[in-house]
């Protein structure tokens, strides 16, 4: 099958990554700031480098478009938090070498390019902070289209196991859920009903990622009046994929009007919402750019539905 290969090794890699990220959390770091402030862990590099190095090694001529850079770490200030990023890399890989695990975080520093790999080796790091959702968020995109995702999401929850599922698409081939627990590989589709008391709406935790009074607004007036599920990260769209909820908005912050998402923020999550049934567009029904720039820069936006609910929504922001 087209891409087999490439989606069994970012399966592996994904998981992996899970492994050393659940180990660190069982003991949670204080959490270093980016030039940017936002927060990022020892979890955030060390992912990124065990993915990184996992594709490197199969495929040595596919850039990743990642989100972190090891330049900080190689300063004498970050000097202990490096020592604890090869302590849990080498947990996985046990002949890791700081020198090795900075010169694979960079690689994530790659360009766009025909054929490349995103990463967001932790999407929702306040939420991993928190000891809730967060994902690790992998994807191939090719010719302008994703064509394998993959979302790590070790807090999600699935009815009657433990916590822990990989969502996995590839273009053309549907999605599919694969309890941690069990290793059982599900298929899943987007909720199909149209009755709308039982269709949710999924939003940020955090209040600074969208808009958040117009988005409940808008999922309101579609006639979504169950009560919201919030959480964290790209599980977002593993919870619309899968038919947990019908809709998911990110509208653009009031107080950052002019923002542009990251595409290794949407790309895993999006084609496995695609190949669920469902669809995803920005705020003005655009097909979301992932090919062209690391930012979205002629998206403004995200709407993620089961598809039946998405054109009333767009005529609803369209208003």
């Amino acid at each position: 099958m087209f891409y087999e290969k490439e989606k069994q090794i970012a399966i592996a890699a994904t998981l992996s990554a899970w492994k050393l990220c659940e180990r660190v959390r069982e003991n949670i770091p204080q959490a270093m700031e980016k030039i940017d402030k936002s927060p990022v862990t020892v979890a955030d590099y060390g992912s990124q480098a065990i993915i990184c190095k996992a594709l490197a090694e199969v495929f040595p001529n596919d850039p990743v478009v990642g989100e972190e850079d090891a330049t900080e770490l190689q300063t004498p200030e970050m000097a202990e938090n490096l020592a604890k990023i090869t302590q849990y890399v080498q947990e996985i890989i046990p002949d890791a070498t700081s020198e090795q695990i900075i010169n694979w975080i960079n690689q994530g520093n790659g360009k766009v390019e025909k054929r490349f790999w995103t990463l967001d080796p932790i999407d929702g790091t306040k939420g991993f902070l928190r000891q809730d959702q967060y994902a690790i968020a992998l994807a191939l995109i090719e010719d302008g289209e994703v064509k394998v995702g993959v979302m790590g999401c070790p807090a999600y929850p699935v009815e009657n196991h433990q916590a822990g599922a990989l969502f996995v698409a590839v273009r053309g081939q549907g999605s599919t859920m694969i309890i941690l627990a069990t290793g059982e590989e599900i298929p899943i589709q987007v909720v199909a009903e149209n009755d709308m008391e039982n269709l949710r709406f999924v939003g940020s935790i955090e209040a600074s990622h969208g808009d958040i009074d117009r988005q409940d607004a808008v999922a309101k007036a579609v006639g979504i009046v169950a009560p919201a599920v919030k959480m964290d990260s790209q599980a977002k769209y593993g919870a619309v994929a899968s038919g947990k909820a019908a809709l998911y908005l990110r509208l653009p912050s009031p107080k950052t009007p002019n923002y542009r998402e990251n595409i290794w923020d949407h790309a895993a999550g999006a084609i496995v919402v695609e190949e669920a049934g469902g669809r995803v567009s920005d705020m003005f029904g655009k097909p979301l750019d992932f090919a062209s720039n690391p930012k979205m820069l002629e998206n403004r936006g995200i709407i993620v539905s089961n598809g039946i609910i998405h054109d009333p929504v767009l005529a609803v922001l369209n208003e």
